[in-house]
């Protein structure tokens, strides 16, 4: 680890379509960045250089004209890291600082786009991630959360965001007018009332 590296790895993940409507944008804010001791301002590196919308639209505008006809997918932005991969009609971006290891951002990056993958089992575009986007916000946020990469192993991820139901009962099943079918139903409410109060809901 170079000295300017910490924690908190990302600046932003962006998923923009390729005519540069905003889908999916996350800046991580710098309230980590601590004052130095003695009360110094914190280190520049630390800081989040897109504070504001107009900052931000500015920075996605300058990232869309850079990478729309390349095969590469890293390029330096602004005093920025930039891993990016192309899918279909979008385009996803993990932003960090000069100082942080780009062999560990690419493995973000492949882990938002294998994970995308793995949800949908299909083309990953720009209607699929808007159609599913409370399930792409959650995949992102157990890959980085406040800019701290949390898992980069996709399999893990999806297994996080797509838990089946804890209770074996097949509801389809159960008669609701018949007796059993009643008392099926009272014992199916009194488990899950039970689970709830273990978790402390």
């Amino acid at each position: 680890m170079s000295p300017g590296m910490s924690l908190y790895s990302v600046d932003a993940i962006l998923i923009l379509s390729v005519d540069g409507e905003r889908i999916y944008t996350k800046y991580y804010s710098p309230h980590h960045a601590h004052p130095a001791p003695g009360g110094a301002a914190p280190a520049s590196g630390s800081q989040n250089p897109y504070p504001d919308k107009t900052s931000q639209l500015r920075f996605e505008k300058t990232l869309l004209q850079k990478t729309a006809k390349q095969t590469g997918d890293i390029l330096v932005l602004d005093g920025r890291i930039v891993l990016y991969k192309m899918e279909s009609d979008v385009a996803l971006y993990v932003v960090g600082s000069l100082d942080e290891n780009e062999v560990l951002l690419y493995n973000v990056i492949l882990a938002l786009r294998d994970s995308l993958h793995l949800l949908f089992r299909q083309s990953v575009d720009k209607r699929t991630i808007i159609e599913n986007y409370d399930l792409v916000s959650l995949a992102i946020d157990e890959i980085v959360d406040d800019g701290v990469i949390l898992e980069i192993d996709p399999t893990i991820v999806v297994q996080r965001c797509s838990k089946a139901p804890t209770q074996d009962t097949n509801l389809g099943r159960i008669d609701p007018f018949s007796e059993q079918g009643v008392n099926n139903l009272a014992q199916l409410g009194k488990a899950k009332l039970t689970d709830w109060l273990r978790q402390g809901l």
